[in-house]
């Protein structure tokens, strides 16, 4: 097996959760392990969700403090219960190993089924671009990729599955880059927005990210740390907001988190101000941790908050 994977804004994370010898962690997002290792080397017990089954290979030789649960980690309350960990990290998106993966289908660099999935269940990427609704697939990549160009991609889409589905990694991003006219000197790929669109609507990741957090504020001992990860605004948004408002600065909800008690004591009190990003030297080492932003909150004796409809 390969080196140990060093995950993002690792210092910046152990820094926020404040590890104690004997305490109780959730590792949110297993991956390959890095942040659990980490954890363990602080002395605490971990429990580690990930929905993706090839990630229970680097779970080996971690002892007898370390649990690994194939889920999500929006089900910690479900498979732990209320009140009964010090900390929750959750390093969102898709991970470093499912990237390097062709036969995963996240990576439009390399050629592989048009899969997306992080675990092994639901439809794919493919299942999604060739069958659904053109306005829907449309709203996918505006909502979810924030492409601009989502309508014109959509409509060549339909054009062309009529005539071969798409099943390639491959023959997707350059049919992506050929409708939005090639590179023309473009850094970044012309499919990246289209793929992002994809693969969140795909894993549910926002659903999941608000899911999560309202799960986090359940398990969490008074006292115990919350530090999230993000790597786009989407994600950023949903963190913000909902840090923003159990930290009682605004009385509202959110445009993505529901509408909470108005009035409620403040479930979390923030660790910094803001987010937190990488250090140029990280950025240098590892350039996929640019776009990494950490927020950080410390979990109250206020009582959990009840969303309204």
């Amino acid at each position: 097996m390969s080196a140990p994977h060093v995950p993002v804004l690792l210092e910046p994370v152990l820094s926020a959760l404040d590890l104690k010898p004997g305490q109780k962690v959730i590792d949110g997002t297993f991956g390959a392990g890095g942040y659990s290792r980490a954890f363990l080397a602080a002395g605490v017990e971990v429990i580690a969700f990930d929905r993706d089954p090839s990630a229970q290979q680097f779970s080996e030789g971690l002892g007898d403090r370390f649990r690994l649960i194939q889920g999500r980690f929006s089900d910690m309350t479900v498979e732990l219960g209320a009140d009964s960990v010090d900390g929750v990290a959750l390093d969102l998106g898709v991970s470093s190993m499912q990237l390097d993966e062709a036969d995963r289908g996240f990576s439009f660099m390399r050629d592989g089924p048009l899969d997306m999935r992080m675990g092994d269940t639901g439809q794919t990427a493919a299942d999604l671009v060739n069958t659904a609704e053109l306005k829907d697939l449309a709203r996918i990549l505006w909502v979810y990729g924030e492409e601009r160009q989502s309508r014109r991609i959509a409509a060549a889409i339909g054009r062309r599955r009529v005539e071969a589905p798409f099943t390639r990694t491959l023959d997707f991003a350059e049919f992506v880059e050929r409708v939005l006219g090639g590179r023309r000197g473009a850094k970044v790929h012309p499919a990246t927005r289209t793929f992002q669109g994809l693969r969140i609507a795909v894993n549910e990741e926002l659903s999941e990210l608000e899911a999560g957090l309202l799960a986090a504020e359940e398990v969490l001992k008074v006292g115990g740390r919350l530090a999230v990860v993000t790597f786009h605004s989407l994600e950023d948004r949903i963190v913000k907001a909902f840090f923003t408002e159990r930290s009682g600065r605004t009385p509202g909800g959110s445009r993505h988190v529901p509408p909470a008690q108005v009035g409620a004591p403040p479930s979390f009190q923030l660790v910094f101000n803001g987010a937190q990003g990488p250090s140029d030297a990280e950025m240098a080492a590892n350039p996929r941790s640019r776009s990494a932003k950490l927020r950080a909150a410390i979990r109250t004796s206020a009582p959990t908050w009840k969303a309204t409809t």
